[in-house]
């Protein structure tokens, strides 16, 4: 029963996907651990960027590469010989996946199968979680929370993208890696929210752009329902789902990483949650006819909870207040590894659960 600080101090860890909005916060939480991390990743898509904001570039191993590339996967994970390894990297943008569905499917579901294939010839113990996504489910909208029993499936290219990444994960867990050194398992989360994010055609970075501007927000769908979490609540439960499998647990499996009930809202909720502390309004933008968005998803973290005592931690309101904070603060001067080291520190003295 160690802290999960003592698991990751001076491990080798790669991570896919660095330079992105989670994949940057897992990245400096990794580092501020004492981890040493190799990452792999295209250059940052946005400008600003957390990954650039952090100086992540000179403070880890910084691999400019592509998922798609298998034989470039495969050197850098062979070379590296990974103690643990988290793979992020994908398209994560639903709307650009109706736009570019052949490289959303490349990236999502090649890229994770050039992983996999890699990861067989590993001759050292290694734990690895890939990170798929919420909406891997066939949502019929019913209501109910979604189990990881649940069947699998999805309505657009990146929701079905990510399905076949985690039914392919599955598959070479059952067929390579029930009883050698390779530990797998499958992280499903989504809508998360936190400070630096700048992505276009997400929810927070498009409001905290329109807020910084005319001070309006438009909203393409209010009335859907997701299950809104701090970035931080499921790269916790990466972490832990990693240091588990590393200790020996029976974890090399699937689990959901979501919010608590309460948490479960709708976009408007969510937007009229930020005005509470940043001076402006919305307007309703949605269009007959757009292109089709699940209206409601929400998910059970019963197994998360029962295997591996991980249970959210901040609330609807206070992951608004952070997420807020985390902007006003970084537009006010000061430091961004300063603000993420802070609630990292923050987020792990409450979060009791981290401790494998």
């Amino acid at each position: 029963m160690i802290p999960i600080q003592e698991t990751f101090r001076d491990k080798r860890v790669w991570v896919s996907g660095h330079t992105g909005f989670k994949g940057a916060w897992l990245t400096e939480w990794l580092l501020q651990m004492g981890a040493i991390v190799h990452g792999y990743a295209l250059e940052p898509d946005t400008t600003p960027s957390l990954f650039d904001l952090l100086g992540l570039k000179s403070r880890m191993r910084h691999e400019v590469a592509d998922i798609r590339d298998a034989d470039s996967v495969r050197a850098s994970i062979l070379e590296f010989r990974p103690d643990y390894l988290f793979h992020l990297a994908a398209q994560p943008l639903v709307r650009r996946s109706y736009a570019f569905p052949v490289e959303t499917y490349g990236t999502n579901v090649m890229g994770t199968v050039h992983v996999l294939e890699s990861l067989r010839e590993v001759d050292h113990s290694c734990s690895v979680v890939v990170v798929t996504t919420d909406k891997v489910y066939e949502n019929l909208e019913s209501g109910r929370e979604y189990e990881e029993s649940d069947p699998l499936g999805g309505h657009d290219p990146y929701s079905s993208s990510k399905a076949m990444a985690d039914i392919a994960t599955a598959a070479y867990r059952h067929s390579y890696f029930q009883h050698g050194l390779v530990r797998i398992a499958c992280a499903r989360a989504g809508n998360v929210i936190g400070g630096g994010d700048w992505a276009v055609d997400r929810i927070v970075p498009d409001a905290i752009r329109a807020l910084d501007g005319a001070g309006i927000v438009s909203v393409r769908n209010p009335t859907a329902v997701r299950p809104w979490q701090h970035v931080l609540e499921p790269l916790g439960g990466y972490l832990l789902l990693a240091a588990k499998l590393g200790s020996g647990v029976a974890c090399a499996d699937s689990f959901n990483f979501g919010p608590r009930e309460d948490s479960n809202r709708t976009v408007a909720d969510l937007v009229s949650e930020i005005l509470k502390h940043r001076r402006g309004k919305w307007i309703d933008a949605s269009e007959p006819g757009a292109l089709h968005e699940a209206t409601l998803l929400n998910l059970s973290i019963k197994k998360a909870d029962r295997v591996l005592h991980w249970r959210p931690v901040w609330g609807f309101e206070a992951t608004v207040e952070k997420t807020v904070e985390w902007y006003q603060s970084v537009y006010a001067g000061m430091s961004t590894e300063k603000i993420c080291n802070r609630q990292i520190n923050e987020y792990t003295l409450q979060a009791n659960h981290l401790i494998p």
